[in-house]
């Protein structure tokens, strides 16, 4: 089964470390992670959590106005999303009391890339599994599963650039995106430049899911702002 919409999943990294923290960015953009927000303490993670509302969290345990094992317990109260301890104390007592907090896996300082990558996407598949619907449009079907439409009888794939935006829209169901909030789905945290690029992305799109693509009822245009997703229904 593909799993790829797993890494729209929002990330929050909390860690001291800038070069760590530009490391670990660098090395899931690559992977095709690109909603990741990161703090360098406890209260900005706080702060952060209320409005980004993560859906994994990485931790480090030590911070420096405070302890990652508060700190989960604080944002357990927030949300009830997973959490991975990234952390250089390896000793079994903090393993212990990690796990017996709730933490969803524990990974030592220093690690392998892959290895990480490999534990983000376990924890992401177990709690997220039942979490890839059909949708139903005004004229077609989304499986964001097989990342495909059915229209009119025939499926048409989803490029990956094509499945993060809609998966963005989706989450966003009737409510406006912003186009840079798109361009970053798609193209990471640097996203400037891309509106273009975009509106091509958006027509393909269109013609993928619209009966009619130049009279679009789905995939509308709200002008000056950006796009919204109209469903018929979630089955």
């Amino acid at each position: 089964m593909d799993f790829e919409f797993l890494k729209n999943k929002r990330l929050l990294i909390v860690d001291d470390e800038q070069e760590l923290l530009d490391m670990l960015v660098s090395i899931l953009n690559t992977e095709g992670f690109n909603n990741i927000a990161t703090a360098g303490n406890v209260k900005d993670a706080l702060d952060l959590a209320e409005s980004y509302k993560p859906e994994l969290a990485i931790l480090d345990v030590m911070l420096p106005d405070g302890d990652g094992f508060s700190l989960m317990e604080q944002l357990k109260q927030k949300g009830s999303y997973p959490v991975l301890f990234l952390t250089a104390r390896g000793e079994d007592e903090d393993k212990f009391k990690g796990f017996g907090l709730g933490a969803d896996d524990y990974v030592v300082k220093p690690f392998l890339p892959k290895e990480l990558v490999f534990r983000i996407m376990a924890i992401l598949r177990r709690t997220y599994k039942n979490e890839n619907p059909h949708v139903k449009l005004y004229g077609s079907e989304i499986d964001f599963d097989r990342a495909e439409i059915t229209k009119n009888g025939e499926h048409i794939a989803l490029t990956a650039k094509e499945h993060s935006i809609l998966s963005v829209l989706y989450r966003n169901a009737g409510r406006i995106v912003t186009t840079d909030s798109l361009c970053e789905a798609a193209w990471g945290e640097n996203p400037f430049g891309y509106e273009n690029s975009l509106m091509a992305h958006i027509r393909r799109i269109r013609e993928k899911i619209e009966q009619n693509p130049s009279h679009p009822v789905s995939l509308i245009t709200v002008k000056g702002l950006g796009y919204k997703l109209v469903l018929k229904e979630t089955i």
